[in-house]
């Protein structure tokens, strides 16, 4: 038990000097701001900047790993999206996908930033797709992570179950008690208690209003539409843990093929991979931005 407490401080501890390296930053969008994190090395400037996106369960802070990785060759940011963290809810009680897109361009904007490539993780791929079938010329590659394709196709009675079981849900338990129940469910059996600590301190931090506004976009969106839309016009790619039992492979794998894009697996990772397997995440990321996207991630 001793043992236990103690690695979970440490994680912690360990969590915290990254953030510290990492701060919080906030940028004023419309009437409102948007939270981030953003790291960029010497030689940043001869890339496109790098945007990441989390889920629905998360913030920002989730991808500290990859802000530390990959920030030396390029600038790279994590938003917290409207309604997480410090960033400022979208209008509405059940909005859809371009209402997040439409805060994503204004952000953009906001720092300078004409193009880039995009990193979309879970619910933040719904997010990235809405943004890139409406702006494809400001996207130079779209790679989703165990993305989330919404609901938005289906039948309303299976909507509604399926927004409702999660409203239930937060308001029974609560962030923390999310945080304690359901994290676990983001991680392979082969994730350690650093992994899981991370995923339980960033749930524990979700904002209950952001995160049913989050349950309503899930609910109305619509990946595979938008992503149909981006065929020919963005270079995408599309990857996922081989134990994610929340976006399964084959589910993923089905998003590729409407993509048109390559599929990648990685091994002995769930759903949120790129915490418990920081290093192969970051080199599918690097390895996607040079080789899938060579063509256009460069600056002109």
């Amino acid at each position: 038990m001793n043992d236990t407490i103690d690695t979970a401080a440490s994680s912690t501890a360990t969590l915290e000097t990254w953030l510290a390296r990492f701060a919080l930053r906030s940028a004023r969008v419309g009437d409102g701001s948007v939270s981030y994190r953003e790291a960029a090395g010497e030689s940043a400037s001869d890339a496109l900047p790098l945007v990441l996106l989390h889920g629905i369960g998360s913030g920002a802070a989730s991808w500290v790993q990859q802000l530390e990785a990959l920030g030396g060759a390029r600038r790279v940011l994590a938003w917290d999206a409207p309604g997480y963290g410090a960033s400022t809810p979208v209008a509405g009680a059940s909005p859809v996908a371009a209402n997040y897109a439409r805060v994503l361009a204004d952000w953009l904007d906001a720092l300078g930033i004409a193009r880039c490539t995009l990193v979309g993780h879970s619910l933040g791929a719904i997010m990235a797709g809405a943004f890139a079938a409406a702006q494809p010329e400001r996207v130079a590659g779209l790679l989703l992570i165990s993305p989330a394709g919404g609901y938005g196709a289906a039948d309303e009675s299976v909507r509604a179950e399926k927004r409702d079981a999660r409203l239930a849900m937060l308001a029974e338990l609560g962030a923390q008690g999310l945080a304690q129940t359901r994290s676990a469910n983001m991680l392979s059996p082969h994730a350690d208690e650093t992994a899981r600590a991370w995923v339980r301190w960033n749930m524990a931090r979700i904002v209950p209003h952001g995160y049913a506004q989050a349950t309503h976009l899930l609910a109305n969106a619509d990946l595979a539409a938008d992503l149909a839309r981006c065929v020919g016009q963005v270079p995408m790619a599309v990857a996922v843990g081989a134990q994610d039992t929340i976006t399964p492979p084959e589910a993923c794998e089905r998003l590729a093929q409407i993509a048109r894009a390559p599929f990648h697996v990685v091994p002995r990772a769930g759903h949120a991979g790129y915490i418990e397997q920081p290093l192969a995440y970051s080199t599918l990321i690097e390895f996607t931005l040079t080789r899938t996207f060579s063509t256009t991630e460069r600056k002109a």
